[in-house]
């Protein structure tokens, strides 16, 4: 090849997108899909009941597996605080030890928020169609919500705050909740779109859209916890 060959010829370029950029992808999607399955296992009673049973006729066993959402939840948190602070993708390893790190906490989590929810459906159903109901109904689904996302927002500090005593969680998660009410808000939601999608394609929703949107939960819930200094 001559000198002016080599002068004519193109420069090489550069790849657009680097190994880098691909091992971040793999990662997200590998993190996303993981959590999905084991968010599925660990609350596998109760996924069982949604997709092969009558929800209305169940509604009581229901009621008793809905708390293994809380370690499972916390758990979920644990790992999207790990892939977030530094990429790490042991999502096995991470869930697992958050769950059994958290699983006392996480299960009185998760039972408090589910009476709270079973209480106001009981007492909804007893206003239904009676002039009360204008009133009360609206009052018992506005401390259904609070109560859902309150705990929401205690299992996402569990894992931020492992020695605090659960009243303390709980506290915070009021008090700061109620102080970013326009966070609490979003994260809501959030939370509604990703339980319309449950409802509605079970398989796509956990499968697919359950850790994307758990994700911004958790990222609302971890901004609505930090403590203004």
């Amino acid at each position: 090849m001559t000198t002016a060959d080599t002068a004519g010829a193109a420069p090489r370029r550069r790849p657009l997108i680097g190994p880098e950029t691909y091992e971040m992808v793999f990662g997200t999607v590998y993190t996303g899909l993981m959590t999905n399955l084991l968010l599925a296992v660990a609350c596998l009673p109760l996924v069982v009941l949604l997709a092969a049973t009558d929800p209305g006729a169940t509604w009581p066993y229901l009621a008793v597996a809905a708390p293994l959402l809380g370690p499972a939840l916390a758990a979920a948190f644990a790992v999207f605080a790990a892939f977030s602070s530094d990429g790490s993708t042991a999502v096995v390893r991470t869930f697992v030890h958050a769950w059994r790190k958290h699983l006392r906490r996480g299960l009185a989590i998760g039972a408090l928020a589910t009476g709270a929810v079973v209480v106001a459906a009981v007492d909804v159903a007893f206003f239904w169609g009676r002039t009360a109901g204008a009133v009360a109904i609206p009052v018992l689904v506005s401390l259904a919500v609070g109560a859902v996302l309150t705990a929401v927002l205690a299992l996402a500090a569990v894992p931020e705050m492992p020695g605090a005593r659960l009243r303390a969680v709980l506290l915070a998660a009021v008090v700061l909740g109620a102080r970013r009410w326009y966070l609490s808000a979003g994260a809501a939601l959030v939370l509604a779109l990703l339980v319309s999608v449950l409802a509605a394609r079970p398989v796509v929703g956990l499968g697919f859209a359950a850790a994307p949107l758990l994700y911004a939960i958790w990222g609302i819930c971890r901004f609505t916890l930090r403590v203004p200094r």
